[in-house]
């Protein structure tokens, strides 16, 4: 019959090829099929912003580039606030689908949509309303100042639309499903560049084009992904008569959420915070009546470029999360084991291989941003200058970030949010407060201010590693106590038989 294949609907059918059963069968592949989907969806939301910093440098605006780098700190921010909680649906959903618990899967999905939309719009009125006097107390001055403010302002408008979106990719992944996220922000991500082109070339605008630019293609995923979500059958379903906040999924989904928002969050603050330096070290040797502040454009289009290792390594910690959160569920502790390991690998060569691609092809890649060479003693040259110190202290470590990640996504997969967040406070957010308040008074350099990036980066992951491999080891010493007594029993009445 057509539209059906052994009596089942076609759409079924189409829905069980897009889950993963990540409770069984060998690891690397599952997890490398899982994850290339993923970093693909996340480079494409890399793009919104990198596509906003290159288009905009087309404009008659010599600041526009700088100004949207230095929102990158604030943004994230009240971002990583919103998105803890969509870590906490990740985990509960996938520990929910690998115990094949249905009903509180189903509660899960709708909770977490019904949260998305009231959390979007909370921290975008809170991030409307601080942005100018938190991007003036950290050093923004003057015409940067306008438009970086113009940029958040708009920018806050729409993240509802992000906020739904990144809820429903974090459900789709929970279920194993990867590609329907890439298919969904790849559409959006060629309707940003368009948008951005438009509003840039043929309207004349500067931020504010790319920002509405970045809203619209953010609206049209969350339209597309709550639509998607009506259609699909199993775990995550959804039907708007069932929107509805159930009080013990929530507490749940906040408990391993709130300390991933709060990790995320403080993470930004102490990114805040280097970015305050930074500014320092700018009006520092930036001559009066400049054109546009150097360190601030080379540092912001570095930046913007690792933004493409960061979320591609990402992936690799959605997957640990994942994978963790899946096994658990399933009773299944002894694969996560091997989860560790293949990801550990995974993030490693990631990072390595694109680190090293990003210095080799340097000089292209910074010209679209309008970063080039100059003259000694010119302000191309101070730019140029701060993106080569920041990329051989920072960029080309970046795997240390990786496996900082993989460490804490384990963590969290494992239901061990808050220990996460304790170990990423000290050795990441209080470390750099420590350091920028010590070293860099004495030291006032943008070689002391990016040292404090690797130095947090390694010391946290150890300390994650080290902490995962003991919880895990209870973990499957528990569970093999648990199952020796459920078998006493059988073994106990076959015996008597």
């Amino acid at each position: 019959m057509e539209g059906h294949t052994s009596g089942v609907p076609q759409h079924m059918e189409q829905t069980k090829k897009l889950q993963l059963n990540m409770t069984e069968g060998r690891l690397l592949g599952k997890i490398v099929i899982f994850i290339l989907p993923l970093i693909a969806s996340n480079l494409l939301q890399v793009m919104y912003n990198a596509t906003d910093m290159m288009v905009v440098g087309l404009s008659s605006e010599k600041n526009a580039v700088g100004a949207i780098g230095t929102t990158g700190s604030f943004i994230n921010l009240t971002l990583n606030i919103l998105m803890g909680c969509a870590v906490g649906t990740n985990i509960f959903l996938a520990r929910n689908i690998g115990a094949k618990n249905g009903e509180e899967a189903s509660r899960t999905v709708h909770t977490s949509l019904c949260l998305a939309l009231l959390l979007g719009f909370v921290s975008g009125a809170f991030g409307f309303s601080i942005s100018r006097p938190l991007l003036r107390a950290i050093g923004t001055e003057d015409r940067l100042l306008d438009l970086a403010s113009l940029y958040t302002r708009i920018y806050f408008l729409g993240l509802p639309f992000v906020s739904i979106t990144n809820y429903c990719i974090a459900i789709l992944r929970a279920n194993g499903d990867t590609r329907t996220p890439l298919k969904v922000l790849s559409m959006t991500g060629v309707l940003n560049v368009l948008l951005n082109l438009f509003f840039v070339m043929v309207c004349h605008l500067s931020v504010e084009g790319v920002a509405l630019a970045t809203v619209a293609a953010n609206a049209v995923s969350a339209v597309v992904l709550v639509l998607h979500l009506t259609r699909r059958e199993g775990y995550c379903r959804l039907s708007f008569s069932k929107l509805k906040i159930h009080k013990k999924t929530l507490l749940a989904i906040l408990r391993l959420g709130i300390p991933a928002g709060i990790h995320g969050a403080l993470f930004s603050f102490s990114n805040l915070l280097i970015q305050s330096s930074v500014l320092q070290v700018n009006n520092a040797v930036t001559p009066d009546g400049a054109l546009f502040e150097p360190v601030v454009a080379g540092n912001s289009a570095c930046i913007n470029i690792e933004g493409f290792i960061s979320t591609a390594i990402d992936g690799v910690y959605q997957g640990a999360l994942t994978f963790t959160g899946q096994n658990l569920g399933a009773r299944k502790p002894e694969r996560i084991r091997r989860v560790m390991l293949v990801c550990y690998l995974l993030t490693t060569g990631l990072s390595l291989f694109m680190s090293g691609a990003i210095f080799l092809l340097r000089h292209p890649l910074l010209a679209l941003y309008g970063v080039v060479e100059g003259a000694p003693g010119t302000l191309e040259a101070i730019a140029w200058s701060t993106v080569m110190t920041r990329m051989k202290i920072c960029t080309l470590l970046y795997f240390l970030l990786g496996l900082m990640n993989v460490g804490n996504g384990i963590l969290r997969g494992l239901g061990y949010s808050l220990v996460s967040t304790i170990i990423g406070l000290l050795g990441t957010c209080a470390f750099r407060v420590v350091w920028l308040s010590t070293v860099f008074v004495k030291f006032p350099t943008l070689e002391i201010v990016y040292l404090s990036y690797p130095i947090s980066w390694i010391s946290t992951a150890l300390v994650a590693f080290a902490v995962a491999r003991v919880l895990l080891a209870r973990i499957i010493r528990r569970t093999r106590l648990e199952r020796a007594k459920e078998a006493t029993p059988e073994a106990s009445s076959s015996n008597a038989a």
